[in-house]
């Protein structure tokens, strides 16, 4: 599994696209597993603390049971009101519950209360960045060790 920093570091470029994508909405959208395999999209608020992507969550939130049974995610990040400005991310990989000490240098960045919930560290399989220029659309996809590597159809 690959973390943001390792992310950032291979990919820096993108992975500024990406961080400012997730900092312009404050809700995004996460995908997970149900028990029988469906998918379920919920609301979500991630932040980057320190070298890692983490998702916060409610106590006894669906999500979180989902992301234990199963750890595999897709994460959309939340494109803006009728504009593509600053493109459309989409990341994929596994989420890692963090308890304890970790759990609270996690918890200490989120909102009042979010101490009481569940706590993941978003580790990267692959990252997706799409953009429009004029009559163009880039798709600019990341995985560990592949580099950045750019689609282009008009």
């Amino acid at each position: 599994m690959t973390t943001w920093r390792e992310f950032e570091t291979e990919a820096s470029d993108l992975a500024a696209a990406v961080r400012a994508r997730l900092d312009a909405h404050r809700h995004h959208v996460i995908a997970t597993l149900r028990r029988d395999g469906s998918p379920r999209v919920s609301g979500t608020e991630v932040a980057i603390v320190g070298d890692v992507l983490t998702l916060g969550s409610m106590p006894g939130a669906r999500k979180a049971d989902d992301l234990r049974r199963d750890p595999r995610y897709s994460l959309h990040t939340n494109p803006g009101h009728h504009t593509m400005d600053g493109g459309d991310v989409k990341l994929s990989g596994r989420a890692r519950e963090v308890h304890s000490d970790e759990k609270t240098t996690v918890t200490d960045t989120w909102p009042e209360g979010i101490d009481e919930g569940d706590a993941f560290v978003l580790d990267l399989d692959e990252v997706v960045h799409v953009t429009v220029d004029g009559g163009s659309l880039h798709v600019d996809r990341w995985s560990p060790g592949n580099g950045v590597r750019r689609t282009t159809r008009t």
